[in-house]
């Protein structure tokens, strides 16, 4: 039997899974733990890779646990030799059913060719942007 926190998080990535795939990232895919090169939690699609943080502690999150976790994604991005990277948050009031409301933070340094400028908005419209730029299937 797994430990609450992991069977949390696997909750938390499966329903951000299946909305990515209604948003327009039918590919989106769960990944496997890699140990100190972990890749991120999520493939969103070849370049875009997903951290997500579920639960209580997503939804009561400090905003030092919050620039932590934005650490955390950047080191995954890195190793996923990805593009971007998206740091996917549950929202207080917002169960697995709408994890298309989710919080995500995102540099839009790349999508506009300078240095880094981190982002928050909603999953679906983090999404939307994504699709104008390129990625995932087109609007």
């Amino acid at each position: 039997m797994t430990n609450k926190s992991k069977q949390i998080g696997t909750r938390g990535e499966t329903a951000v899974v299946r909305a990515l795939r209604d948003l327009g990232f039918p590919g989106a895919e769960r990944r496997a733990l890699a140990g100190s090169m972990d890749l991120g939690d999520i493939l969103i699609c070849p370049g875009i890779i997903g951290e997500v943080k579920w639960g209580k502690a997503a939804r009561t999150a400090s905003m030092g646990d919050v620039a932590w976790w934005w650490r955390e994604t950047e080191r995954e991005r890195m190793n996923a030799n990805a593009a971007i990277g998206l740091l996917i948050i549950q929202r207080n009031g917002y169960g697995d059913a709408r994890a298309d409301k989710s919080r995500c933070l995102l540099d839009l340094g790349p999508i506009l060719h300078r240095d880094h400028l981190i982002v928050e908005m909603v999953l679906d419209k983090a999404c939307e942007l994504l699709r104008r730029e390129g990625w995932g299937d087109p609007l």
